[in-house]
């Protein structure tokens, strides 16, 4: 309870006032300061400042005046950075694809949420979130162990990977800006913190000999032209899956990339085509091999639609034959893409390579596509990159092979010399 109020001599509205707090006196200062008018009863909105001496809060008095005068005063939010996220995902993620917001909901429930989540926003400092990042590098990701004689469940603390970090930072990050472009807070705390440092993933094709095996391994198999297609036209699986026959021009040899099968919860439809992963359609000019295997697609899934009846689905019409899609089950349906990856993996042990999935026969194709000597802005076209210079930073790990090709070359330059 205040003691006494005494106001300063010739400093406008500072005062001085003494407080019994633990039943001791305790005087600081205190002043306040119109900021605004409120636009709905039309009275003024007061700030209040305090400070341990009179110089202080004149100083916050000032500048907070200053920054009135000059449209620069901020009220900070009262709004935590829980309940903003709430707000973020439904009023400023509509330009968001569906996967890149599931994907953020994810990672901010598994990690944001219960580390920040109930900090106010305009609480937030660059220090909090530097402190959560290191924690995540240190016991981010819970592991369960099964004790194979007991049975029991055990879980350990592991850390995050330095890219899983970045990652979460990127979310709170783009949370951030927007609630500054908003209003709701003045800076973006996340601007100012230091993230670990990213190792480079190494890509791992497929060899030479990998290759051979693979191609004889997938002969006869229920996805063989899925595989090739992928391996010999750098599509994503996605991209595969979801690739229709009017996509497919035999008459010019090409493939025309417009969208992607994704699998989503049934809750949220099931399988749906999808846009790209950059929005950009394009063409490949797919080598004699890849339209041979698709003219073979062709005549055999015409086979299975005349075994299945009326069972097929598709085909009813014209169109329908038209936009169907060039890999499907005995019935017409969509391929099930943790099948064709579980299927890959039975593969891949079979030809020595066990880590391999499906996406590296992408990789691959862009390898050997390297070494065959395309041109960098033909692979980044093919691939669907959205730069060069991207698809340079991927494979920028030029192939020992590559490297000896160079070496001749120069070798022979240099005796042309003499």
């Amino acid at each position: 309870m205040a003691k006494s109020t005494r106001r300063a001599q010739g400093t406008g509205c500072i005062y001085k006032k003494t407080v019994m707090r633990k039943g001791q006196p305790y005087t600081y200062w205190e002043a306040q300061v119109t900021v605004g008018t409120d636009p709905g009863t039309g009275r003024q909105i007061r700030k209040t400042y305090t400070g341990k001496t009179q110089k202080e809060v004149a100083q916050k008095m000032q500048a907070a005046a200053t920054a009135v005068q000059e449209g620069d005063f901020f009220e900070p939010s009262k709004i935590t950075l829980g309940a903003w996220f709430d707000l973020w995902f439904k009023d400023y993620c509509g330009d968001k694809k569906y996967l890149t917001v599931k994907q953020y909901k994810s990672m901010t429930d598994s990690h944001i949420r219960p580390a920040l989540g109930a900090v106010k926003l305009s609480k937030l400092t660059p220090p909090q979130i530097q402190s959560f990042y290191n924690e995540l590098q240190r016991t981010g990701r819970t592991v369960k162990e099964k004790d194979p004689k007991t049975g029991k469940i055990s879980t350990r603390q592991e850390p995050l990977s330095a890219k899983t970090v970045k990652n979460i930072h990127g979310i709170l990050s783009k949370a951030l800006s927007t609630a500054v472009d908003v209003g709701y807070i003045k800076n973006n705390p996340a601007e100012r913190v230091t993230l670990p440092r990213v190792e480079k993933t190494q890509i791992v094709p497929l060899s030479d000999q990998q290759v051979k095996a693979l191609m004889a391994a997938c002969t006869g198999h229920d996805f063989e032209r899925v595989y090739k297609l992928i391996l010999f036209t750098g599509l994503r699986e996605g991209e595969a899956l979801g690739l229709t026959w009017d996509c497919v021009d035999f008459d010019t040899g090409t493939l025309k990339i417009t969208k992607q099968l994704q699998k989503r919860p049934e809750r949220d439809g099931g399988y749906t085509f999808a846009p790209l992963k950059n929005d950009k359609a394009r063409t490949i000019t797919a080598a004699p091999f890849v339209m041979q295997l698709l003219r073979e697609q062709y005549r055999a899934q015409t086979a299975q639609r005349l075994q299945a009846g009326e069972v097929w689905q598709g085909w009813q019409s014209a169109k329908e034959r038209e936009t169907g899609l060039v890999f499907t089950r005995d019935n017409g349906r969509n391929l099930d893409v943790t099948m064709v990856y579980k299927a890959y993996k039975k593969l891949a042990e079979q030809i020595g390579a066990p880590d391999s999935r499906v996406h590296d026969l992408r990789h691959t194709y862009a390898v050997l596509s390297l070494q065959n000597g395309d041109p960098i802005k033909t692979v980044q076209d093919n691939l669907g990159h959205a730069t060069a210079a991207f698809t340079l930073d991927v494979y920028g790990h030029v192939s020992e092979k590559m490297k000896e090709d160079s070496a001749a070359r120069m070798q022979a330059y240099i005796e042309n010399l003499a």
